[in-house]
């Protein structure tokens, strides 16, 4: 192994994990804390996104945000931020010899925060957000749909930016409110990998994070399962191709049957010889690309398959992917197919060594949740699986009762598209009955 991860807990309780990889030549900072809309309300929807804005106004340390980017750009770096549905992550490259000014700028900005320019701050987000509705500010976001579908009344279903209304509405004390909540020792983990000495990191971390108050993580509680399927919703959109997302309901990654899902997923979509792209794209012409992959929380994960097409194809596309999914059920993969899956997914994992935003993401933001496994565990995990095993997980959960279908576009093949998914043919049935949720029509 190219590369060693160490683990630490200041007297704090913050978690300081370093990837020392001594053969490259740059590093990557990061600091990932368990907050997102996941931990919202519908009342302060959007907070946690709006507060990763407002980290960027400056802090008591950097005033001056244009003096605060600076520091770090001249190092190599440039700050960034981002925030989920499950937590929220603030990073940047640097060169190795400057982690000191990495570190200093965003142990400030996340501990003494101005937090001011919210009115500004909210304007750019309400602009942003137009990005997730149409001319009448319906929502036509595939993600947020189908998690509103999948996730009713839990703040799994929440939208990451907030709605128009509840960030419109979001006051100061509300900000203040979930900070105070959220950025807390026990909560937040600093991560820093590449050409890096863990010692150093833990001395400059200690310093940066010192005036981070104690506190312990946030819990969040699991989603119900939702009703019986196959469950379809459609947004009608008036643009020139119809876009659908597939999801079925999986278990999270430490799970058993977690290897045979990301088996799955490279059978299905890893490269223009696997079977979707190859069936829709390559042999069929129906759509221009299709994507399948796993979005994966602490406690669930989702297989999702994404495309788009003519609105007149959208039912062929939708029917081609779900007989692909249905002969993985039936039939057990060729030896060369798996084989070849076990190969990509463990020579993908050897070039995620090469990577120092790759490993801060794999021991430092996994360690948000649970202790995160060695890419070597992982790799011979899936490389177990057999042909029998993945074709057994495929039927546990390709199954039409767990079938969700959200598509977004021309009414034009909405009939059809209705059919293809109330039918989810070939797929197989768990027995809990089958109940197809009415289009929306607006």
């Amino acid at each position: 192994m190219s590369f060693t991860p160490y683990r630490d807990v200041l007297p704090s309780g913050l978690r300081v994990v370093t990837v020392e990889t001594p053969h490259l030549h740059t590093a990557l900072l990061a600091v990932y804390v368990r907050t997102g809309s996941r931990h919202e309300t519908v009342e302060n929807n959007g907070v946690s996104h709006f507060l990763e804005h407002l980290f960027f106004r400056g802090s008591e340390g950097w005033p001056d945000t244009v003096k605060m980017n600076a520091a770090v750009e001249e190092v190599g770096g440039n700050l960034n931020g981002a925030t989920t549905r499950d937590h929220g992550y603030y990073y940047t490259p640097l060169h190795p010899a400057h982690l000191r000014v990495g570190l200093e700028v965003i142990g400030d900005m996340l501990t003494r925060p101005r937090l001011t320019d919210m009115e500004v701050e909210r304007q750019i987000i309400l602009e942003e957000m137009l990005d997730e509705v149409d001319e009448k500010g319906r929502d036509i976001d595939l993600d947020n749909l189908s998690k509103r579908l999948l996730f009713p009344g839990h703040p799994l279903s929440l939208k990451i930016a907030g709605t128009r209304e509840s960030v419109t509405a979001l006051t100061h004390a509300q900000v203040l409110e979930h900070f105070a909540r959220h950025y807390v020792a026990g909560n937040l983990v600093v991560s820093a990998a590449g050409s890096v000495k863990h010692s150093e990191v833990l001395e400059l971390a200690e310093r940066a994070f010192a005036h981070l108050p104690k506190g312990s993580a946030t819990t969040e509680s699991a989603p119900a399962l939702l009703g019986p399927g196959p469950h379809f919703h459609f947004v009608t959109h008036d643009e020139s191709q119809t876009e659908f997302k597939l999801t079925f309901r999986c278990v999270p990654e430490q799970h058993e049957d977690f290897p045979a899902l990301q088996i799955l997923r490279r059978l299905l979509d890893d490269g223009l010889s696997s079977r979707l792209p190859f069936e829709i794209v390559e042999k069929r012409g129906l759509a221009y690309s299709v994507q399948a992959g796993l979005d994966t929380y602490h406690d669930i994960s989702l297989f999702e398959i994404e495309a788009a097409s003519a609105p007149e194809k959208a039912s062929l596309v939708v029917a081609e992917a779900l007989r692909v999914l249905a002969e993985l059920c039936e039939k057990e993969a060729s030896e060369e197919e798996l084989n070849r899956a076990k190969r990509r997914h463990r020579m993908l994992l050897e070039f995620s060594q090469d990577s120092p935003g790759e490993l801060a993401g794999w021991f430092g933001g996994v360690e948000l949740f649970r202790t995160p496994e060695t890419f070597g565990h992982r790799a011979d995990q899936v490389d177990r699986q057999t042909a029998a095993r993945v074709r057994e997980v495929a039927r546990r959960y390709f199954t039409r009762e767990n079938l969700l279908v959200v598509a977004v576009g021309q009414r034009k093949g909405l009939k059809a598209l209705e059919k293809v998914v109330a039918d989810a043919e070939g797929l197989p049935s768990s027995g809990s009955g089958s109940v197809l949720v009415s289009a929306a029509r607006g």
